[in-house]
């Protein structure tokens, strides 16, 4: 149940695309300083439901709550200034820009210079690949690598919770395996985060908590443990008969 400690809580959110019914009646709630996963069979309503989150995609009907305010009809950039931040699946990097410029946009909303610089120099001290490779430009770059950029691009706005879809999808394993490094270390910073990621079985081990759904509705919820233990769950999304 939602707390006094809650970040963002979802109240009967319903989302729809013309007369298509995407994500019908859904509550959730996301603590401070906590990662929370949702899982799902593509086509379930996880990226509608963080695009929403986001600002990006109009609701329907339903409240989102963020820091304790309705933002259910604030613009996207408005929500971004607030302390909500997406990294969107495909990463959205800007790639005629160079890394370096990308990272600085993320910050396009501060005008605390000092900060910023000391935030990048954080950014570059967790992702050392993208510190070596600042001036080549954003879209020659591997896949992992522009992951990278887009997470650090996030971070730059000093998001008070961080929307991240799909991290590791298309990823070589040492890849994503230093993407979840990222997102331990800035979680045990405070940070909270709602990951929408298809690998079920690396979400749940990491999550505090998680949702399961399908067909546009949440199905299941419970703990990481409890979810990654679910029999139910371990058959349809963990690969196991």
């Amino acid at each position: 149940m939602p707390t006094d400690n809650t970040i963002l809580e979802l109240k009967d959110v319903q989302i729809a695309y013309g007369q298509i019914q995407a994500v019908k009646g859904i509550d959730f709630h996301v603590s401070t300083g906590e990662l929370v996963c949702l899982i799902g069979a593509n086509g379930a309503g996880k990226t509608t439901t963080l695009n929403a989150i986001s600002g990006t995609l109009p609701i329907k009907s339903g409240e989102i709550r963020f820091a304790g305010q309705d933002i259910s009809k604030l613009p996207a950039h408005l929500r971004l200034r607030q302390g909500l931040a997406l990294v969107p699946e495909g990463r959205g990097i800007f790639t005629r820009l160079t890394v370096e410029e990308n990272l600085r946009m993320g910050a396009y909303t501060r005008d605390d210079k000092e900060a910023i610089e000391q935030d990048l120099e954080r950014v570059y001290s967790m992702l050392p690949r993208v510190k070596e490779r600042l001036a080549q430009v954003a879209g020659t770059l591997s896949g992992g690598e522009q992951q990278m950029v887009a997470i650090g691009r996030a971070l730059l706005s000093r998001p008070k919770l961080l929307l991240l879809d799909e991290p590791s999808m298309g990823l070589a394993p040492l890849v994503v395996e230093k993407i979840f490094e990222v997102i331990q270390t800035v979680v045990k910073e405070g940070m909270s985060i709602l990951l929408v990621e298809q690998n079920a079985n690396l979400a749940l081990e990491f999550a505090s908590r998680g949702y399961v759904m399908d067909g546009g509705r949440i199905t299941l919820a419970g703990s990481g443990s409890e979810l990654l233990n679910d029999p139910a769950v371990r058959s349809a999304y963990l690969g196991e008969a």
